[in-house]
């Protein structure tokens, strides 16, 4: 079994035990409530919602900006950003960890991309390899490379409450439809031991002839809150599921300093539980369940453990995305 704190960190935890076991244990109390909060919370949200008017798409391209896998000639990182174009319009979710690291500036350039080119910015949720990096975290700030800022503000749709330099702030409270004729369910909860009570919106669109495509940037909500949510919008199948599950079993992704971060955080339990394959049964229950045709994985966040176990354990056609490549739905 992989170790995901180095053992040269065991005798500096021994020595922080009389400040760390409070904290844990007081940071604990706060998780287990917001436990009960989420869940609260994304009932009250499912029940009041209602079905979404969702424009049909003639065709959606997704042009992947930021993953974990990348072609050749496009730098990878452990954060996602996503170009969604329609025939009604354009959006952006997700800017990686922005300025604080190459992959977002040097792949849209090399993609020709730039902020201008869409209606609007949407951010799954509130963390560093979503909303521009550390800073941008520990300052509540989505922060965009300076060469991406639009020329003129546009609409940054936000699951919760932040700061977006260069772009109009909408926090979004119930579903709604975007610009580019997509949609957003809404924030829906999770509690998180590091990252506490996170909230996070998830895309939704309607493919002519095909159904829905549901896109998430992590899906911290976890698949049966956020599959609940999708059939109260709308009455028809799920053709393609796509972006992050956040499944680091084996491994996680960007691993520093000795330590397997996306292991310990991130998972929805505390940190002295793993995340386990029973943990990614429920989610394949989940999957086969609404029985998608299509499932398009973030590799950024799930392990090449899981990927392949979700590949093989449904009847899906999969895709792991690439960063510089562009998918049809």
């Amino acid at each position: 079994m992989t170790l995901r704190i180095s053992p040269l960190w065991w005798p500096g935890l021994a020595l922080s035990s009389p400040v760390l076991v409070p904290w844990l244990y007081k940071r604990n109390r706060l998780f287990r409530q917001n436990i009960e909060k989420a869940d609260r919370l994304n009932h009250k949200r499912i029940n009041e919602a209602s079905l979404l008017d969702l424009p049909e798409l003639e065709y959606l391209d997704i042009t992947v900006l930021v993953e974990w896998y990348a072609k050749d000639g496009f730098l990878s990182d452990a954060g996602v950003s996503y170009l969604f174009k329609t025939n009604m319009g354009a959006l952006l979710m997700d800017v990686g960890f922005g300025p604080e690291r190459p992959a977002l500036s040097h792949n849209a350039e090399k993609l020709g991309f730039h902020i201008d080119h869409v209606d609007a910015l949407v951010i799954s949720h509130l963390h560093p390899d979503h909303m521009g990096g550390l800073k941008g975290r520990k300052t509540n700030h989505v922060i965009v490379p300076e060469a991406l800022l639009p020329s003129a503000p546009i609409p940054c749709f936000l699951p919760d409450h932040a700061q977006c330099p260069g772009f109009e702030p909408h926090v979004v409270s119930t579903p709604m439809i975007l610009p580019s004729g997509m949609a957003t369910t809404g924030p829906l909860a999770r509690s998180l031991f590091m990252f506490g009570f996170t909230e996070e919106q998830v895309l939704v669109a309607r493919i002519k002839d095909k159904g829905l495509l549901v896109f998430t940037g992590c899906g911290h909500p976890g698949l049966k809150t956020i599959f609940d949510m999708t059939r109260t919008l709308s009455d028809l199948p799920v053709h393609t599921l796509g972006g992050g599950l956040h499944f680091p079993i084996s491994d996680g992704r960007g691993n520093r300093i000795g330590i397997r971060f996306q292991t310990i955080i991130g998972t929805g339990k505390p940190p002295w539980q793993r995340i386990t394959d029973q943990d990614l049964d429920q989610a394949l229950t989940e999957i086969n369940t609404m029985q998608p045709k299509q499932l398009m994985l973030s590799a950024h966040d799930v392990c090449d453990h899981s990927l392949d176990r979700i590949e093989h354990g449904t009847q899906a056609h999969t895709k792991i995305l690439l960063a510089g490549e562009t998918y049809r739905i």
